[in-house]
């Protein structure tokens, strides 16, 4: 059972939120960890490769 301990209160525009106290994010984060759930299903490569070519720096 979790105790207050192993949470931590952020804020944000939208209020306060619970933040798990290990975790490395804070209350934006949190809110999409709560909102969107994880599949577990893992990303394909040719995704990954797609993001690196869109957000990597531009080509010489």
């Amino acid at each position: 059972m979790a105790t207050e301990q192993d949470f931590r209160i952020e804020h944000d525009s939208m209020g306060e939120v619970r933040v798990p106290a290990h975790a490395k994010w804070r209350a934006q984060t949190q809110r999409a960890v709560e909102n969107f759930p994880i599949s577990g299903t893992p990303i394909e490569r040719e995704l990954i490769g797609a993001l690196a070519a869109i957000k990597g720096p531009p080509p010489r």
